[in-house]
């Protein structure tokens, strides 16, 4: 699975403007919800969302964050990603800001896709460069050619 498979330029946020956890998960999951009328409801997928943070942040550190839920009825995994240059508090393990946001929602019935999509997202956030350019691009072509860029090696 590559990321562009589950994220399209017109869901990358150069610039969130929430300044906490909540506002940065309903501003993504409303992002999402407007692309997606047809198969996603923002109420419910703010639930989905709030409710997995409930169990444990989804803060990995190094200013990283991958918000995830399930949600009946959705065809297909989908992804949005939004920065923040300032940084939000997300609860992170190592108490540092989190700036790079990637929401991932998955089909309730689809554990498998979830976790590719979980591990390959982690994996490559896992490589400082990445997230470096990820901070620097400035709008969100730069940000999608980034990541596609990023995708295409592995």
């Amino acid at each position: 699975m590559k990321i562009t498979d589950i994220l399209s330029e017109d869901l990358v946020l150069p610039a969130l403007a929430g300044r906490s956890k909540d506002d940065v998960i309903e501003e993504l999951a409303r992002a999402v919800a407007e692309r997606h009328r047809d198969e996603v409801d923002f109420a419910k997928l703010v639930q989905a969302l709030e409710d997995r943070e409930k169990l444990n942040s989804t803060a990995l550190g190094e200013g990283v964050a991958i918000p995830h839920g399930k949600l009946p009825g959705l065809r297909r995994v989908i992804a949005a990603f939004g920065r923040s240059p300032g940084g939000v508090d997300f609860s992170s393990l190592d108490g540092k800001p989190t700036h790079l946001f990637f929401l991932l929602v998955a089909p309730e019935d689809c554990a498998g896709a979830h976790l590719k999509a979980l591990a390959r997202i982690s994996r490559l956030l896992k490589d400082e460069s990445f997230r470096q350019r990820l901070m620097r691009a400035t709008t969100a072509a730069d940000l999608y050619r980034t990541i596609r860029e990023e995708d295409e090696k592995y």
